[in-house]
């Protein structure tokens, strides 16, 4: 609690001083550069990795190494994600996006010419997969970590949830332009993703606030804590962003419960265990793309609503949805017959995805030092990606030995363990982001 402010005589006649307007988001052009960017960015990247893929199984015929280009992408991603944390808190985080951009482009220029060409082969698109991977790996902490300095504490939460929206419109819109562009020849899904680059690269450039908090006297609070845990980390500076997160209660328990989410409830692992239990079912192949199209309008939808949820309920409400819709749908989806309401059901669940990825962003960016933004941002990537082909390998191994009975009932009961931490007094009684920002 603060104590009372003095105050004057000539203060208590003095008119009060009007606090300076904020100008609405959409008009804070150094965070829609960011955004603009990013969304170009992450279309390219959804474009190019649809046609990764089919063009391995045009070469090889090989659905194995067709799955595998997808884990080699979600393994260096998530192991580089670490030290692209450390860097984002190093350097300046614009040169950071700008020079990842320039990079992926020249990656995929180059690729999109050989690929034309007719000169692929296996271990060339998976070095570009890896390649590419890895400075996704270090742009994305660099670009979550600048919106702290973009935007101020009151606007994180909205800000937060157009950054969802950012990254759910172009995994719907970015897999059907890359199908699109290889229908017109091999190469130009990575050409059309290049000229994407290149334009998010001309669009950073625009960013003109800086996305680093300028450097401050430590308190002598931050020096002691500094020169407790300076021993044994004194060489493992990437380690920092794991420790602030232990320390913290509250991230500490929603990063539990996001890894034991990605493993039990990952996009590619349930549409998986949905595609075959359909098939078990017998239902058609035009009905299972119907189902699938209404489960994936989840995540969309919820990310669409995120900004609006986020002002009218209070984040236990939110929280307590998105850590339980999961397991009780889980029970749900072995007990019902049809299809088509096996999508709806999942799509309850990924609907939490956009919300709660919206407030967690927004603890993060309150709760955390703009000193370690990176470092944390890193630290959440690399457990929310490399929790990910653990669950998809899981759902396969599962279905093919025991059938979807207990693929569900083994989400439902991983749901339900990585959940309970979240019924504790700090989740019950957890404030709204904007009023516990630090600096």
């Amino acid at each position: 609690m603060s104590a009372e402010p003095n105050v004057t005589e000539a203060q208590i006649g003095a008119p009060p001083e009007k606090p300076p307007q904020e100008k609405p988001l959409r008009r804070n052009r150094d965070f829609q550069a960011l955004w603009i960017g990013e969304f170009l960015a992450s279309v390219a990247k959804e474009s190019a990795e649809i046609a990764y893929p089919l063009l391995i199984l045009a070469e090889t015929g090989s659905a194995t190494w067709a799955g595998a280009v997808g884990s080699v992408q979600l393994l260096t991603a998530g192991l580089m994600s670490i030290p692209g944390g450390s860097i984002a808190d190093k350097f300046d985080r614009k040169l950071i996006l700008m020079v990842t951009s320039a990079v992926r482009m020249v990656l995929l220029a180059v690729f999109g010419v050989l690929a034309s060409l007719g000169h692929v082969s296996v271990p060339l698109v998976m070095g570009l997969a890896v390649l590419s991977s890895a400075c996704l790996g270090v742009q994305q902490p660099a670009g979550l970590a600048a919106i702290k300095q973009l935007v101020p504490a009151s606007q994180l939460t909205q800000a937060t949830s157009q950054t969802q929206i950012r990254f759910f419109g172009a995994t719907v819109v970015g897999p059907p332009i890359g199908g699109w562009f290889y229908g017109l020849g091999r190469g130009f899904p990575f050409l059309s993703a290049a000229v994407a680059f290149l334009a998010s690269w001309v669009v950073f450039f625009f960013i003109r606030k800086p996305t680093q908090a300028p450097a401050q006297p430590e308190s002598v609070a931050e020096t002691a804590e500094k020169a407790e845990a300076a021993a044994p980390v004194a060489k493992s500076r990437p380690l920092d962003g794991f420790r602030f997160i232990i320390r913290q209660p509250i991230l500490g328990r929603m990063i539990f419960w996001v890894m034991g989410s990605n493993m039990a409830f990952n996009h590619s692992g349930v549409f998986l265990a949905l595609i075959a239990t359909a098939h078990q079912r017998g239902a058609g192949d035009s009905t299972i793309g119907v189902t699938l199209a209404v489960a994936g309008a989840g995540g969309l939808t919820g990310a669409l609503l995120s900004n609006f949820l986020l002002k009218r309920l209070r984040p236990v409400v939110v929280i307590m949805y998105a850590t339980w819709v999961g397991p009780v749908a889980a029970v749900l989806l072995i007990v019902v017959p049809n299809a088509i309401p096996l999508g709806f059901l999942v799509a309850l669940i990924f609907l939490r995805a956009g919300v709660f990825g919206a407030l967690f962003m927004s603890y993060i960016g309150a709760l955390v030092p703009d000193r370690l933004q990176g470092r944390v941002i890193g630290v959440v990537m690399f457990i929310s990606l490399i929790a990910q082909p653990l669950g998809i390998f899981g759902v396969g191994a599962i279905f093919d030995n025991a059938g979807p009975t207990w693929v569900f009932a083994t989400m439902a009961i991983v749901g339900t363990v990585f959940a309970l931490p979240m019924l504790s007094k700090t989740i019950f009684r957890l404030r709204p982001p904007e009023e516990l920002a630090v600096a």
